[in-house]
């Protein structure tokens, strides 16, 4: 079967807007979290965001978004973007670069692309009011493939003249990781030579505030203790949006192009707990057999791995559940493989994550370092016998496993190697 190697990134983030700025955000330990101006009213109990610097795109308009000069985005294509859409595109235009595609490498039947995305709440409440308060005729006819669930892959391919596979996924927190898990597949298979992987989230009000009704976002006021995943004071996550993309390539491309890889991928796995619509099972059955199925797949042991860039979202439950995932597949190996997670410093991507922190993994295995547990004072009792590092540690992970969960049970978890 192919290799599968790693070859391009680009980041919009809450903890920089570049590989450059994003690797010293995750090597310093430093978040991206602020009092979130819209929040700060008395009837909105939640304060912090992990933001997007350099962006406005508070207005339903997009001809009013403001962003970097370094992006040229014709007015057409904007027209059919929501926030999520500009962050991805931007992105995109960053990875390609990285990866020193060319257009005829981009636009082809061997190169595809599959996306991940809530859709955009914002948008489709706007364009839901225009069509009750105006009438059907005053919509506009951009609001569908703007605002609905698929509105990255819609887009981005158009724009990209993407001739390959292409697929949107919708399993919650686990989209994105489901969609670099079936890229992979798409490579080994033989069936494309090339994929690109986005996710991207809107991460406004709209896409964030809901969450406060399920109690699942943190309360508080200090942006360094709003995300403290594993540590006993934990109060929920911190939202966020943004957007990433992962170029996937085989290794006969990798070597006809001439490409230095960040790193192979090995393997994936997935698995579902079965257990309840939005709570993880309190035993991490099904994070521990999608980590099992991954592992077996990748035919990696449990002992070589070095690092998991862990789920761990910060909430009470979910921390805890993936705790015991940990330690029911690492067993005696368990105070060996360092373990972080780094939504303490971007917050909580939903759908965006998967891809987002598979990049973080990517960057840290080729620059060598294993970022440490930001905010962690004291390690909830359940989560003892984690081998926790709060600081950066300078040494190269090997094997990686990233790991994360969705709503109604949906685990994934894919297995990298350091490329040397």
């Amino acid at each position: 079967m192919p290799r599968v190697f790693i070859t391009g990134l680009g980041f919009i983030t809450s903890i920089g807007n570049d590989a450059t700025t994003v690797t010293s955000s995750l090597r310093s330990l430093r978040h991206g979290f602020e009092l979130y101006p819209p929040f700060q009213k008395p009837d909105i109990p939640v304060k912090v965001v992990g933001t997007i610097k350099e962006f406005f795109t508070d207005s339903t308009d997009p001809e009013d978004w403001t962003f970097p000069a370094r992006y040229r985005i014709k007015r057409e294509l904007l027209r059919s973007m929501a926030p999520n859409g500009l962050f991805a595109h931007c992105a995109m235009l960053q990875a390609i670069e990285d990866a020193k595609l060319t257009d005829a490498d981009l636009s082809n039947p061997q190169t595809g692309l599959y996306a991940a995305s809530g859709g955009s709440p914002m948008l489709t409440h706007y364009h839901h009011e225009r069509l009750t308060k105006a009438g059907v005729m005053r919509c506009s006819p951009l609001g569908i493939v703007a605002s609905i669930v698929g509105t990255l892959n819609f887009n981005l391919v158009a724009a990209f003249k993407i001739l390959g596979a292409s697929c949107g996924f919708s399993s919650a927190c686990a989209s994105s990781a489901h969609a670099l898990g079936f890229a992979f597949d798409e490579i080994t298979l033989g069936r494309q030579h090339r994929m690109f992987v986005v996710g991207a989230e809107d991460g406004n009000t709209d896409a964030i505030l809901p969450f406060a009704g399920m109690r699942t976002l943190s309360l508080q006021t200090d942006p360094a203790l709003a995300s403290r995943p594993f540590d006993a004071a934990r109060d929920g996550f911190v939202g966020t949006g943004g957007g990433t993309v992962v170029v996937l390539e085989s290794e006969a491309e990798v070597a006809r192009r001439g490409v230095t890889p960040y790193a192979e991928v090995l393997g994936w796995g997935q698995a579902s707990d079965g257990h309840n619509v939005a709570i993880s099972h309190p035993e991490g059955n099904g994070s521990a057999a999608a980590m099992t199925n991954a592992l077996r797949a990748a035919g990696v042991a449990p002992g070589a791995v070095d690092y998991v860039n862990a789920h761990a979202t910060s909430t009470l439950i979910g921390d805890i559940s993936e705790a015991r995932a940990l330690r029911a597949v690492f067993q005696q190996d368990l105070a060996r493989v360092a373990v972080s997670s780094t939504k303490a410093l971007t917050g909580h991507g939903l759908s965006l994550a998967g891809a987002m922190e598979s990049a973080f993994c990517a960057l840290a295995m080729r620059d060598g370092f294993i970022p440490g547990c930001a905010h962690l004072a004291t390690v909830d009792p359940e989560c003892a016998g984690l081998n926790l590092p709060r600081t950066t540690e300078a040494r190269p992970p090997g094997i990686v496993v990233k790991n994360s969960s969705g709503f109604g049970g949906a685990n994934v978890a894919l297995v990298f190697r350091r490329v040397t």
